[in-house]
C-alpha cells in the first residue's frame, strides 16, 4: 500500500509539479488549495506526510500547522512547509510551530525527497 501525501498549495503550477513527482515516485496525493481545506483534508484522509506552502488565502500555512499540531487525531502528522520565502525568521517560526522540515521554493526533486 503506498503512502498519502497531503499537498496543501495555492498555487496551480506548484500543486501539479508537487503532485506529480510524487506520484512519480509511487505515492499517492491528496490535495488541497488553501490552510482551512488542508486541515480539514488532513483529519479526513490522516495523510502519511503534508507540504504546506505557507502564504495562501483563508488560512496560511503557520495557521494550518498550528491547527494540525493541536488536533490530536492529526497532531504527529510529519509536515514540510514548502515557500518561495526563505527567510531565516520563517524557518525559526515554522519550526516552532512543529514543522518537521522546510523547503525554499522552486525546489528539485532531489531537494523534496531529501526533506
Amino acid at each position: 500500500m503506498s503512502k498519502t501525501v497531503l499537498i496543501v498549495e495555492d498555487d496551480a503550477n506548484s500543486m501539479i509539479y508537487t503532485s506529480d513527482l510524487l506520484e512519480a515516485w509511487g505515492y499517492k496525493t491528496v490535495r488541497a488549495s488553501d490552510g482551512r481545506q488542508g486541515v480539514d483534508a488532513a483529519k479526513k484522509y490522516k495523510p502519511d506526510l503534508i507540504l504546506m506552502d505557507i502564504m495562501m488565502p483563508e488560512m496560511d500555512g503557520y495557521a494550518a500547522c498550528n491547527a494540525i499540531r493541536t488536533t490530536p487525531e492529526i497532531s504527529s502528522t510529519p509536515i514540510i512547509m514548502l515557500t518561495a520565502v526563505g527567510y531565516e525568521l520563517n524557518k525559526l517560526l515554522a519550526s516552532q510551530l512543529g514543522a518537521n522540515g522546510f523547503v525554499t521554493k522552486p525546489f528539485k526533486g532531489d531537494q523534496l525527497r531529501e526533506a
